[in-house]
């Protein structure tokens, strides 16, 4: 396998060249692409051949956004600032430290960016040809993008957002009107609406948006809700950490909460934060997204990215970290991670055979990937062993564009309470790169997944075309004899963020692992954020700052490993 070095120029022909991953790492049947590592798998099918003259001039067109929140005043944001700030301010290091980092998803990236941006060298390695790990998307033969996942950037994702404003690129959001849409299960084609006032500070937006909400649930029901979360309003954040042993659905029978609040609002939540249902989710994930809401005005507040994430979101990282004197690294896929006699890491060896030397060493790959890859030695590690608990959910994004424009649809995410699908949008018309006027691309999430991750791309887009002639009942069958199916594209995670089951909480790690020179990145980590951009976003501070913060030691580790090597005579 050739190791690429991404710069600007070769970012569109890393993309294109999406499926060279060497001999070994792939394996073609028919028409789909397998990844060696478990947490990727993509499938597609094109029904019918299309032509893409239709989307000429498609980035003239502008969407129907919003203006930018005004998140500059807030708490979150502030610390945030100043936080990021830190790493600009630092002292200059007489001597930078070269930190190898394995994984450049967005919490390799951040690592990465704000080790630079402290004045050492970061090299991060990327085992794929395309740069954004979870957040990852890829160009079809027809010049369509398709993605990981549905990603959508809350105004309550301070991080992220300072990340944006120090890229200079804030203007890459989208965003849409503050309301969450919620489909309408027993009234097929209508959908129910939460919008928030303009006028009113938090909580009052958030209050008023669900007091105005007559379709979803009944005065007495949402009375029974308020009351239930009483404890949470009264406990702040150690309440909601001590919810971390019950589900979703403990609480609410604990609470004394009506059943039907779970099936209007709790489904739908479970399956957005973390593919999973009510019954299997740990009930801190709903209680911190919603602080997070509530306590925010703007925080429910929701943008797309205006394209796709690679070349929009992680190429712009990339090109920071490159000015600053760091690499990145395509088609470098850690095979093993090469310990000194002392059981601390000596270099991390590539499958190509090559090996990379550092002065400290992050890990920011998936948890699953990393227990794939721990040296033997650490198994019995305590911190290393609680890791066990942690696992990636499944979750599949499925991509379907339409011989038609679909009319009973939002610029915005939809949320479908469907059994089998999450949340969803028409790309088309939600984000300007994917705009196209004379069809329709919906983009789905297909979770909970878990029953459905070994079956057939076929399967799962006839599942979907059932669950979506409930959506558009007057536009979609699911014989196609209404709207017909152009092409699909259809991508599996086998393992994608870990799944917030109950008592997962104290399993996390710390950034700083006991193997001195050792860190770890991503959402896994310990954070605020859970399993979100947010969080993954903010792991890589954190485990930048872990790292900075160890600088001297880090840095007398090198010299005297130095001064060890053997002279030659």
């Amino acid at each position: 396998m050739d190791i690429q070095f991404i710069s600007a120029t070769n970012i569109n022909g890393a993309i294109h060249r999406r499926y060279n991953w060497g001999p070994n790492a792939v394996q073609r049947c028919g028409c789909s692409f397998e990844s060696s590592i478990p947490n990727l798998k993509i499938t597609d099918s094109s029904l019918k051949c299309r032509k893409s003259s239709h989307r000429a001039g498609r980035l003239q067109v502008v969407c129907r956004d919003f203006p930018r929140p005004e998140l500059e005043n807030t708490i979150n944001f502030l610390e945030a600032a100043q936080f990021s700030s830190v790493f600009r301010s630092s002292p200059r290091p007489s001597k930078p430290l070269q930190v190898v980092i394995a994984g450049a998803g967005l919490a390799g990236l951040s690592a990465a960016k704000y080790l630079a941006d402290a004045g050492h060298r970061p090299i991060l390695l990327e085992s794929r040809d395309v740069l954004g790990g979870k957040v990852a998307a890829w160009k079809d033969e027809d010049g369509d993008w398709y993605e990981t996942g549905l990603h959508i950037f809350f105004g309550a994702y301070p991080n992220v957002q300072n990340l944006f404003g120090e890229l200079g690129i804030n203007d890459r959001l989208q965003w849409k009107e503050h309301s969450m849409i919620f489909a309408m299960p027993n009234k097929p084609g209508e959908f129910s609406r939460f919008d928030f006032p303009e006028s009113l500070p938090a909580p009052f937006n958030g209050i008023w948006a669900i007091l105005r909400n007559n379709e979803m649930l009944t005065w007495p029901e949402k009375v029974k809700f308020a009351i239930g979360l009483l404890p949470a309003m009264a406990g702040g954040q150690p309440y909601v950490e001590a919810q971390d042993g019950l589900t979703v659905s403990e609480w609410m029978k604990k609470q004394g909460v009506p059943d039907r609040v779970n099936d209007e609002v709790f489904i739908a939540m479970s399956k957005a934060l973390n593919f999973i249902n009510p019954d299997e989710l740990s009930m801190q994930c709903i209680l911190i997204a919603l602080n997070r809401f509530l306590q925010e005005k703007h925080g429910s507040k929701m943008a797309f990215l205006d394209g796709n994430p690679p070349e929009r979101l992680c190429m712009p990282i990339c090109e920071h970290i490159q000015s600053l004197g760091g690499e990145v690294r395509l088609n470098s896929r850690i095979q093993k991670i090469e310990l000194n006699s002392d059981g601390t890491v000596k270099q991390f060896v590539l499958t190509n055979g090559s090996v990379v030397t550092g002065d400290a060493f992050v890990f920011a790959t998936p948890v699953d990937i990393l227990k794939l890859l721990l040296p033997e030695e650490w198994r019995e590690i305590s911190y290393f062993k609680k890791l066990e608990k942690l696992v990636g959910v499944p979750v599949i994004n499925v991509h379907i564009w339409f011989d038609r424009k679909l009319k009973n649809t939002y610029d915005h995410l939809l949320f479908s309470r469907s059994p089998l699908l999450s949340v969803y949008a028409d790309m088309s018309v939600a984000c300007k790169e994917y705009y196209d006027p004379n069809h329709s691309m919906l983009e789905l999430v297909f979770a909970p997944a878990e029953e459905w991750i070994s079956r057939s791309d076929t399967d799962i887009i006839d599942a979907t075309m059932q669950e979506l002639a409930k959506l558009f009942p007057d536009e979609i069958a699911a014989d196609q004899s209404k709207a017909k199916i152009l092409k699909y594209k259809v991508v599996k995670t086998p393992r994608s963020v870990y799944k917030t089951v109950p008592n997962c909480e104290p399993c996390r790690p710390l950034q700083r692992s006991p193997i001195e020179g050792f860190y770890l990145a991503g959402d896994y980590t310990k954070q605020k954020y859970l399993a979100s951009m947010e969080g993954a976003v903010l792991s890589g501070k954190l485990c930048a700052q872990s790292i900075v913060q160890d600088y001297d030691l880090l840095a007398a580790r090198s010299q005297n490993a130095r001064t060890e090597l053997p002279v030659a005579l």
